[in-house]
């Protein structure tokens, strides 16, 4: 369950994380702690975004969870509109010099922590210079200060990015949700030596945002308070909390009976269910995140080292183009989504049209069932008497690990059509469920074949682009990193470096699509569909949290859940109509739920079931 978030799994290995995560009983609710003794409209009420919170650690955490988290509780230096405009936060203005390799950001006077120290340009210079030169701490957010060649602060007020190359997506960097959030030095430095192992549990958190949070139960919930005094106008709600389920049917059963204020995330059968029902309304966003396979082509560091215990013949292009080759995607368009999405093809999605690629008719792996077994016969992978072909380098059956999340009913169903089609060409798979905080830590270690996986972006797509660097590799002890399935192009990473230098928007642009063209050849992050964002609030308890116009489809801008929380407020007519209870949920005890989101970090990732920066 999740709002569009940024980039993470959804989106960092799950994410974006992502959305589609049985009952629809109190049983299939995590005890809350009650909010107020009014009729509830004090405070805004949702599931934990997407598959949850992996940590409270900014420096690590890669679900959409955490990060909806850090965008409400900790600040950034601007804001970048769906739209690509560029707004004011913790910094009032910004100039740059006539080489463009030096920004200047003048932070805003007089604003304070939440223990009241207060707020300089000194905490975003350390933030960013510990990323630099920690390799913890840069972890889930090191590509995007990789062209940082010095970062200072030469007063309260004034913070210095001097950049390696002339940088255009400077203003992207430090962003609510996909961008980098600002911490307190004066909290954090002396938790650096052992950064990794950080919780940041003390609460009331010491931050600064639209939100303080001020309690969180792992797998249960997180609540927060509003801060009547932030820059950008407080939240309209006293109080927030976002509450961890089992699945999303149990959510959508908490917004029919009134419980809850907002799901997103909602699969095709949900989201038809309430459209039309009294007092709810259910709306789809454009599409901002792709979903499909990662293949482990060859997991290793960034010095080459190879780790894990993928299949050595998915090194082989010829055989990851048949893979590719034999996935019916509008099938699943049809069959599993409803035709609430886009068969996919380009590696970003179609909330950024101005990027988006599509492969020529020559370029296209289409579905193709012929030409994958001919393909296959080509490379020399024969079939056995069981139908199942054999590598000719390792003399191994092409039996690969199929890791879906066990809390997405979208992967099991792709999964089984994955399973025929495969067969088909001689390849048999073995379907692994498991949960997500074990799926994304066996793809760290790179103990895995092939991962069904979605991820999301925010308005600039430089974070989901450089999780497929060589840079977002592991270090040479298998630690850290960011990638998502091991690829390392050098070609690629030229073309990253550049198009965050190209100032101008077509020659970006163009840029991107070459990348993106780059990464679908390879075939090792292969496209499935981009799915349509469904979600659904109580219109008669709560107005403001969908903004922007639908398009000719019906479908509205892709939402950002830091302006979604900050702008939500209550209807006027919420104190007369509920459709049920109004209360915050009580489930029975926790041990019943079941976890939507660990405690560790996915190690990365905003991979998500559907729904996470990822």
């Amino acid at each position: 369950m999740t709002t569009s978030t940024p980039v993470r799994r959804t989106g960092r290995k799950a994410a974006a994380l992502a959305a589609s995560l049985l009952i629809g009983t109190a049983a299939g609710l995590a005890a809350a702690p009650a909010a107020s003794a009014d009729d509830g409209s004090g405070t805004l009420r949702m599931p934990i975004t997407g598959i949850g919170i992996d940590s409270l650690n900014p420096f690590l955490a890669y679900f959409a969870g955490s990060l909806d988290v850090f965008s409400g509780i900790y600040p950034a230096l601007d804001r970048v509109q769906q739209d690509g405009t560029v707004k004011p936060y913790l910094a009032d203005s910004w100039t740059t010099s006539s080489d463009k390799l030096t920004w200047t950001f003048k932070i805003h006077k007089g604003l304070k922590w939440s223990d009241g120290k207060p707020i300089t340009a000194e905490d975003a210079a350390w933030t960013f210079n510990l990323i630099m030169t920690n390799s913890t701490a840069a972890t889930a957010n090191g590509s995007l200060v990789s062209n940082f060649a010095s970062v200072s602060a030469p007063d309260d007020t004034t913070l210095v990015v001097k950049t390696k190359k002339p940088q255009a997506t400077m203003l992207s960097v430090s962003i609510p949700v996909s961008g980098i959030p600002i911490v307190p030095k004066h909290i954090w430095e002396s938790h650096v030596k052992d950064l990794k192992n950080y919780k940041n549990d003390s609460f009331p958190i010491v931050g600064y945002g639209p939100w303080t949070l001020t309690d969180y139960k792992p797998e249960q919930y997180a609540k927060f308070d509003a801060n009547k005094h932030f820059l950008l106008g407080a939240p309209k709600y006293d109080h927030m909390i976002q509450q961890a389920f089992k699945n999303t049917d149990a959510a959508v059963a908490a917004l029919r009976s009134g419980q809850l204020d907002y799901v997103s995330g909602l699969n095709p059968t949900q989201f038809q269910a309430l459209k039309g029902q009294p007092g709810i309304k259910a709306y789809e966003q454009v599409g901002n995140r792709w979903n499909g396979i990662e293949v482990n082509g060859g997991a290793r560091t960034r010095d080459g080292k190879k780790i894990g215990t993928g299949h050595p013949a998915l090194g082989d292009a010829k055989l990851r183009e048949a893979l590719a080759l034999a996935i019916d995607r509008p099938t699943i368009v049809k069959k599993v989504r409803d035709g609430l999405a886009q068969v996919g093809a380009s590696y970003l999605p179609p909330s950024l049209p101005q990027f988006a690629w599509q492969p020529s008719d020559a370029e296209k792996f289409g579905y193709d069932p012929a030409k994958a077994n001919s393909v296959l016969d080509q490379a020399g992978y024969k079939k056995g008497s069981d139908g199942i072909r054999v590598d000719p380098k390792s003399k191994r059956k092409l039996e690969f690990r199929l890791g879906i999340h066990s809390d997405d009913d979208g992967d099991a169903k792709v999964s089984t059509y994955l399973s025929g089609w495969f067969k088909q060409i001689g390849i048999k798979v073995d379907i692994q469920s498991m949960s997500s905080a074990k799926l994304n830590a066996d793809l760290a270690k790179g103990d895995w074949d092939i991962l069904m996986d979605s991820w999301s972006t925010g308005p600039d797509p430089t974070y989901l682009l450089g999780i497929q660097t060589c840079a977002a590799l592991p270090d040479s002890k298998g630690e850290g990193g960011s990638t998502d399935s091991f690829f390392c192009d050098k070609n690629y990473d030229d073309l990253f470096l550049r198009q965050q230098s190209a100032f101008d928007v077509k020659e970006r642009a163009g840029l991107l699509r070459q990348m993106q063209a780059i990464l679908y050849k390879a075939n090792e992050n292969i496209m499935i569909y981009n799915a349509n964002g469904l979600a659904a609030y109580r219109s008669d308890r709560v107005s403001g949290i969908v903004s922007g116009t639908a398009d000719s489809t019906g479908a509205y801008p892709a939402q950002v859940s830091f302006d979604q929380y900050l702008n939500a407020a209550p209807a006027k007519a919420s104190s007369s109509s509920s459709g049920g209870s109004s209360g915050t949920v009580i489930g029975v005890s926790a041990a019943v739920v079941v976890v939507l989101a660990a405690g560790g970090v996915f190690l990365a990732r905003r991979r998500s079931s559907s729904d996470d920066r990822e």
